[in-house]
């Protein structure tokens, strides 16, 4: 494959080839919302001081084959700065896909691409699907980087929207959803949809990031409306996805005011749970696994095929979507150390503090008086 490749310092620009680029993210499968245009235009906006954006653009003939928006960014490790390359997006994009269409000279040139253009000590991918053509490109990358590591970030529940849904869920969900039921309307509080468009986005996400202020995200500042340069982002990100007809909210409502909602992302059948809050005077009500059911609600009504929890803690993540889900997403960390000096010594450094952690916790875990020995775990 004979590619031409073209940088661009950013996604904004007049000139900016949006239909090449929508065409591309189509042909990907494992393409989010969190690859649209709109939701990344408005994270470069929302880029702090320090870091740079790096767009680079694979083209055979007048067919776009590759997209990549990198940060570069100096960041501080083991008492040293070094320069980091991320997607853009990050930390608030939940899954993204890297939009590639390229044959394995293709992957081998844009590689070298990069290192020309943007010398560095890692380049580090979050949040990244397995599978597919990217793990195929990152594999390729692996294989010639210094040092390379492959690590879940998250296993993300997912429920399969089906005809058992239009039954009511069975066990212990079922009384907790009863119970919720009954306390919303023993206080009158009503369960609204929402499908906002350009015009109307503004005043939902005032309401909702009211919300969430109050709430213990608000309070921990961990929130999505967290700090001007958050809101920012997130109102013009999903300014942008709501006038492209991709945003969904369920409220529950007290008399007139919002007091817990969830705010999705609606995209090829799959409707990503991104954010949830409420307010702390109304936890008791339950109403996290009530709005849940109203997405499983909506999405029966519409022919929705899958309610997704977007993306999770790695560890003891306490989502309601695991009391219902029907399958897991498995999400990577791919982190891929240069050939440079500072990209071994980064590499090395790495790879000494995770064998010293490990054998820390080893010790940690391991019975007063043991010898060492682990017992065959049970098949």
């Amino acid at each position: 494959m004979d590619c031409r490749f073209q940088w661009s310092s950013t996604l904004s620009a007049a000139d900016f080839p949006r239909e090449a680029y929508a065409r591309l993210r189509a042909q990907v499968p494992q393409a989010t919302p969190f690859n649209h245009l709109g939701w990344l235009q408005a994270a470069e906006r929302a880029l702090e001081p320090g870091q740079t954006l790096h767009v680079l653009l694979a083209w055979t003939g007048s067919e776009l084959r590759l997209c990549l928006p990198l940060v570069c960014a100096r960041e501080r490790r083991f008492g040293l700065r070094w320069t980091v390359l991320r997607h853009l997006g990050h930390p608030l994009s939940d899954r993204i896909a890297l939009l590639c269409r390229l044959d394995e000279e293709g992957r081998r040139q844009t590689r070298a691409a990069i290192h020309r253009r943007l010398p560095h000590a890692l380049l580090q991918l979050h949040e990244l699907t397995a599978g597919g053509e990217q793990e195929t490109l990152l594999e390729h990358w692996a294989a010639a980087s210094s040092t390379h590591e492959r690590r879940p970030s998250c296993r993300v529940p997912v429920h399969a929207i089906g005809e058992a849904d239009r039954r009511e869920p069975s066990g212990d969900l079922r009384y907790k959803l009863r119970r919720a039921r009954k306390r919303a309307a023993a206080c009158d509080a009503r369960v609204r949809r929402l499908t906002p468009d350009g015009e109307t986005i503004g005043a939902v996400l005032e309401a909702i990031g009211a919300v969430e202020q109050a709430s213990w995200k608000g309070e921990q500042g961990v929130g999505i409306f967290s700090g001007a340069q958050r809101q920012q982002w997130m109102h013009q990100a999903f300014g942008a996805l709501a006038a492209a007809g991709l945003v969904r909210v369920v409220l529950l409502e007290h008399q007139g005011r919002c007091i817990s909602y969830r705010l999705g992302l609606l995209e090829r059948g799959r409707l990503y749970d991104y954010n949830l809050a409420f307010l702390p005077e109304y936890a008791e009500l339950g109403s996290g696994r009530l709005l849940l059911d109203e997405w499983v609600r909506w999405g029966l009504e519409d022919g929705w095929q899958w309610i997704d929890a977007s993306r999770v803690s790695l560890q003891g993540s306490s989502h309601q979507l695991h009391e219902r889900l029907t399958g897991e997403i498995l999400q990577l960390r791919w982190s891929l150390y240069s050939w440079r000096p500072s990209g071994i010594a980064l590499g090395l450094a790495h790879r000494f503090w995770s064998r010293l952690k490990a054998r820390r916790s080893g010790i940690v875990a391991r019975p007063a008086g043991s010898n060492g020995e682990q017992p065959c775990p049970a098949e």
